[in-house]
C-alpha cells in the first residue's frame, strides 16, 4: 500500500508539473513575442528618421571635406610670385616692388599685411582694381644690423609679407575696413618671404627689381599729376584761346555772309 500512495503521489506530482509547464512557457513566449514584436516596430519606425538624418550628417561633411580640399582660385597674379627681393643693405631702409594684377572678372580690392609692421610696409597698402588692371606696389624694408654673427638667412625667416583678395561689386573708394566687414570672404592670395640680393654682384633679378622700382616710381608721379581740365587750350608760344570765343566769332561771321548774300 506504501509503495502503491508513494507511486500515485509521484504520478499526481507529474500530471501537475505536466499542466503547469505549457501555462508558463505559453505565458513567457507571448511576452516574449510581444517584447519583441514592440521593440522591433520601434526600431522600424527610428531606423528611417536615423537613416536619413545619418546620411545628412554624412552628406554634409563629406562637402566640407571636399570644398577644404578644393583649391582656392586666386584673383590676382604677382610677380615676382612667392618671394620679395631686397638689395642686403645693413642698417638702411631698401624697397622691392612687385606687380598685383587682377585676373578675375570681377572688381577686386587687396591688401597688404606683415609680421614686422614696425620695420615694413607697402605704398599703397592696399587699392581696388577693376578686371584686368594691375599695379606696382613698393614695399619698403628696413634691414637691421646682424647682431651676434647673425646670417642674412636669419633675418629671412623673421619677416613675412601676405597679400590678400576680396571680390567687390563695383569701383568704390578703398577702406581697409572691407576686409573687416567680410572676413567670410577674405582669400589669401600668397605668402611672400624675404629674398636678399648683393648689391655688388649684378644678377637677373636685381636688374628686373630695378626696372619694377623705376616703373612703380613712374606710376607714382603719374597718379600724383592733376587730370587734364577741359579748359582754355595754350596753341603755339604761349596763346590763350577762349573755345566759346572762337565759336562766337564764327557764329557772327556766319551772320555777316548770310546778310550779304540776302541783299
Amino acid at each position: 500500500m506504501a509503495i502503491g500512495a508513494e507511486h500515485k503521489s509521484q504520478s499526481d506530482v507529474r500530471v501537475w508539473g505536466f499542466f503547469k509547464l505549457p501555462f508558463r512557457q505559453t505565458g513567457n513566449a507571448t511576452g516574449t513575442t510581444s517584447s519583441s514584436s514592440l521593440s522591433s516596430n520601434l526600431y522600424a519606425e527610428t531606423q528611417p528618421q536615423n537613416e536619413g538624418s545619418n546620411r545628412h550628417a554624412s552628406a554634409n561633411s563629406v562637402s566640407a571635406v571636399a570644398k577644404s580640399l578644393l583649391p582656392t582660385r586666386r584673383r590676382l597674379k604677382l610677380d615676382p610670385a612667392n618671394k620679395l627681393y631686397f638689395p642686403y643693405e645693413p642698417g638702411k631702409q631698401v624697397r622691392s616692388a612687385v606687380r598685383i594684377k587682377n585676373t578675375s572678372k570681377s572688381y577686386a580690392a587687396f591688401k597688404f599685411q606683415t609680421t614686422a609692421p614696425k620695420s615694413c610696409f607697402m605704398r599703397p597698402p592696399g587699392a581696388i582694381l577693376a578686371p584686368g588692371e594691375g599695379i606696382i606696389a613698393t614695399v619698403f624694408k628696413f634691414v637691421e644690423p646682424p647682431e651676434n654673427n647673425e646670417k642674412p638667412m636669419d633675418q629671412k625667416r623673421k619677416v613675412k609679407f601676405k597679400i590678400m583678395s576680396l571680390k567687390v561689386k563695383g569701383p568704390m573708394d578703398y577702406v581697409s575696413e572691407l576686409f573687416d566687414d567680410l572676413k567670410d570672404q577674405v582669400a589669401i592670395e600668397q605668402i611672400l618671404r624675404v629674398v636678399f640680393l648683393d648689391p655688388g654682384r649684378p644678377c637677373p633679378a636685381l636688374e628686373k627689381l630695378k626696372r619694377q622700382l623705376a616703373d612703380a616710381d613712374a606710376e607714382l608721379e603719374a597718379r600724383k599729376k592733376p587730370a587734364e581740365d577741359a579748359g582754355p587750350k595754350i596753341i603755339g608760344e604761349g596763346l590763350v584761346v577762349d573755345e566759346w570765343k572762337e565759336r562766337r566769332e564764327r557764329y557772327l561771321a556766319r551772320q555777316q555772309v548770310e546778310g550779304v548774300d540776302s541783299v
